[in-house]
């Protein structure tokens, strides 16, 4: 179905995702109109993860129905197959901007690889991943679906979104700092260093897409209650 209901989260980046949407969306809403350049008054709708709603995280056609969008160039069920990614959070702002939310407390979880068995799955999935890497022009010459997978299919399906669809779709990287219990980075250059190097073994530096991408830090001393 592709709705999934959480428990409220105990630690990690689904305690601090579910807390920072329902209880602390300034801290959010305002670095993303900040990176991203948008109107200061821009107001950000969440749809997941909510507390009234089970704290559900959706993925698959769910997402998109969320949303409450069209994919009428390119269907989802084309791109990608059952199973794809299971968004941290989704929202969408006044002026009808799609954000698709991935959410890190330490840097062990940019860490991934693919799941998938079925030779049709993998075929689309390794379409989907090579087109993708083909518009961003990267010249790496590695697989991207090892490694880094979480983050080349979130990248995906904004090409999809954004670059085949020509929706309003913006990806957005939240990555929370002084998680000390996940041992995570306690400084927002932790995370840049770490994300650089994501990105130099990805292939990709200025891209096609980047001004559709923003990467927010949020210091979770800030959500504690």
């Amino acid at each position: 179905m592709g709705r999934f209901p959480q428990t409220l989260g105990k630690k990690g980046s689904m305690k601090w995702i579910q807390r920072l949407i329902n209880k602390k969306t300034e801290l959010v809403n305002s670095q993303i109109r900040k990176n991203l350049g948008l109107l200061e008054n821009e107001e950000i709708c969440w749809l997941s993860p909510l507390e009234e709603d089970d704290y559900a995280e959706y993925r698959d056609q769910a997402f998109i129905d969320k949303l409450g969008v069209k994919l009428d160039k390119v269907s989802l069920e084309d791109f990608w197959p059952k199973g794809g990614p299971q968004w941290d959070a989704l929202g969408r702002s006044g002026s009808s901007k799609l954000f698709l939310v991935e959410a890190k407390s330490h840097i062990q979880e940019l860490v991934s690889s693919i799941q998938a068995e079925d030779k049709d799955s993998l075929r689309k999935i390794c379409k989907g991943l090579k087109d993708t890497k083909s518009f961003l022009n990267s010249k790496a010459e590695i697989d991207w679906s090892s490694r880094f997978y979480q983050y080349t299919n979130r990248l995906a399906h904004l090409y999809l979104l954004q670059e085949l669809n020509q929706l309003p779709a913006y990806l957005v990287f939240v990555y929370f700092i002084n998680d000390e219990k996940m041992n995570g980075p306690r400084t927002v250059n932790e995370w840049k260093g770490a994300i650089k190097l994501l990105h130099s073994y990805l292939g990709i530096g200025r891209h096609k897409l980047q001004k559709f991408m923003t990467e927010v830090f949020i210091d979770v001393k800030n959500l504690e209650v």
